[in-house]
């Protein structure tokens, strides 16, 4: 069963690390990835330290969770690796993850970044913040306690730049004020953005930009996008700022991973995310300038120079069975 439902994998992008190319090897871990980005590195050194080669098959988050449904128990997958806390959720309450039951995971990755559970586990941080434009705009401005809603303050007009409705994280960011201010309140705040004339762009980096020109004097975006840009202009006008550090905490979201519960070696499934959690978090984040779940790990210099920060608890319910209605919530309050 296991190498029918590899072929059926051909039309997908596989990439392979060490041995074992487009094979049914038990022994191979067979991860289904919505990260996109810098995995070779981390799973190249994973299999030149253990010797145990990895395959990966790339999607989106819910085409790949689409897939472990419909492939069930035939599924050649071992582990279910997003970019979304919310995803890896539905996984599991769709039955496709089975609890790790492992110490070295729970001492690892600290409980607000992982199921209770233990059926799935954040590996990386991606903080979605405040950047500012340091010739525009002194931090003292921006509201050290709710920051995010008070971005709905007049004073903010024609000055901000954010995400389209259709974004995952402009969703998975409603779909928290939700969970965390009640849904009159987060209407309330999103109404007050469009309010506001808030600045719809379609990515992160063109909200960067436009922060750096003076375009908006503040946008939201995902922090690592600012260490790219940094990385290669080193003099732009833009910088972070930490939101709810006075309050709940700055928004994060996980790259997480999880332990299919059709897999067919699920203990060397289980070391290969633990590796990924203690030994490979370094080549596992640094690539994206991401921050370590773990926090004995400590962040690359490009991103540990802006200093510590208080993260709010991922509520991945939130995330994931809250989403539809941040999508309305948005909808209703005319923000596109």
């Amino acid at each position: 069963m296991r190498t029918a439902a590899l072929a059926a994998v051909g039309a997908l992008m596989l990439l392979v690390a060490g041995c074992g190319v487009g094979g049914a090897d038990p022994d191979t871990v067979q991860v289904y990835s919505g990260r996109h980005y810098d995995l070779e590195r981390a799973f190249t050194q994973f299999t030149n330290e253990t010797g145990i080669p990895v395959e990966i098959l790339n999607g989106s988050d819910a085409e790949l969770r689409e897939r472990l449904k419909a492939e069930g128990e035939d599924t050649p997958a071992d582990v279910f690796l997003t970019v979304d806390a919310g995803n890896l959720w539905l996984a599991e309450r769709e039955g496709l993850l089975a609890p790790a039951g492992s110490p070295v995971l729970d001492g690892a990755v600290p409980a607000g970044l992982r199921d209770p559970d233990g059926h799935w586990y954040g590996l990386s941080m991606r903080v979605r913040t405040v950047m500012y434009n340091p010739q525009r705009v002194q931090p003292g401005e921006l509201d050290p306690v709710d920051t995010y809603a008070a971005l709905a303050d007049p004073k903010w007009r024609d000055r901000v730049c954010m995400r389209t409705a259709n974004s995952s994280y402009t969703q998975a960011l409603v779909a928290s004020m939700i969970g965390e201010l009640g849904r009159d309140r987060a209407a309330q705040v999103v109404r007050g953005w469009v309010a506001n004339g808030v600045r719809i762009r379609d990515n992160d980096v063109q909200i960067l930009e436009e922060v750096a020109a003076g375009g908006c004097d503040v946008g939201v975006t995902n922090h690592y996008y600012l260490a790219r840009l940094l990385a290669e202009r080193p003099d732009l006008p833009v910088a972070p700022y930490w939101a709810g550090q006075q309050g709940r905490g700055v928004h994060v979201n996980i790259s997480g991973a999880g332990i299919v519960a059709h897999s067919d070696n699920p203990p060397l499934a289980r070391r290969f995310v633990e590796w990924l959690a203690t030994t490979g978090q370094r080549p596992f984040v640094d690539g994206n300038h991401e921050f370590p779940a773990n926090p004995s790990v400590p962040p690359e210099p490009a991103i540990a120079r802006w200093g510590a920060f208080r993260y709010a608890p991922v509520d991945a319910e939130d995330y994931g069975g809250g989403n539809a209605e941040a999508v309305r919530l948005m909808a209703e309050a005319g923000y596109r």
